[in-house]
C-alpha cells in the first residue's frame, strides 16, 4: 500500500466519539494486517498499558450511533462484542504491544494522521475565538449606541417648565 493511499485510508478511519478522536480496534487490526481477535488478545494481556484515556470499550448506544452513521454496516458486523476505541495515545502504546514491521510502519502513519487532523482543527478554534471576541465587542458597542440614543431623546424632549412654588409670595 502506498504512503499516500495509506494516509488517506487512516484519516477516513479516525472518528469522533466521547469528544475524542479515536480509531476502532477492527480498523487498526485491518491496517496492521492482524486479526481483530489477535489485537484484542494482545491488549487484554497488556491491559495495564491502556488506561481509560488511551482506550475504552464503546457502549451499546455508541455502537448504535456508529451503525446509524454508517461507520459500521450493522451491529451484526461487530461479531457479538462491543469494539475497543483507541485514542492517539492508545495507538502509540499499541506499537509496544504489536511489534511486527507492518505495525510499526502503520503506527507512524497513524500518528501523522492524528497530527494532521489536529492542525486542521486548530485554525477553526482560533477563528471561533476571534469571532466570539468580535461578538462581545459588538455587544458592548450596542449598549453604548443605545445609551447615545437615550441621551439624544432626552435632548429632543421639550424642556420641563419649572413648577411654581405653592404658597404666598412677598
Amino acid at each position: 500500500m502506498t504512503q499516500i493511499r495509506l494516509a488517506t485510508e487512516i484519516e477516513g478511519r479516525i472518528l469522533q466519539l466521547r469528544d475524542k478522536k479515536i480509531i476502532l480496534d477492527r480498523d487498526l487490526a485491518l491496517l496492521y494486517g492482524v486479526k481483530p481477535i489477535a489485537l484484542r488478545q494482545q491488549v487484554k494481556r497488556n491491559r495495564e498499558r491502556f488506561p481509560d484515556d488511551f482506550m475504552f470499550q464503546i457502549n451499546k448506544s455508541e455502537a448504535d450511533y456508529l451503525v446509524s452513521q454508517k461507520v459500521i454496516p450493522s451491529s451484526k458486523h461487530l461479531g457479538g462484542y462491543l469494539p475497543y476505541a483507541f485514542t492517539q495515545e492508545g495507538v502509540a502504546m499499541l506499537s509496544s504491544v504489536l511489534r511486527s514491521r507492518q505495525a510499526v510502519l502503520v503506527n507512524i502513519q497513524i500518528m501523522r494522521a492524528f497530527v494532521k487532523l489536529r492542525q486542521l482543527i486548530s485554525p477553526r478554534k482560533e477563528l471561533a475565538s476571534k469571532l466570539e471576541t468580535l461578538e462581545n465587542r459588538i455587544g458592548r458597542h450596542d449598549d453604548a449606541i443605545q445609551e447615545i440614543f437615550r441621551a439624544i431623546r432626552q435632548l429632543m424632549a421639550p424642556p420641563r417648565r419649572p413648577r411654581r412654588k405653592i404658597g404666598f409670595y412677598t
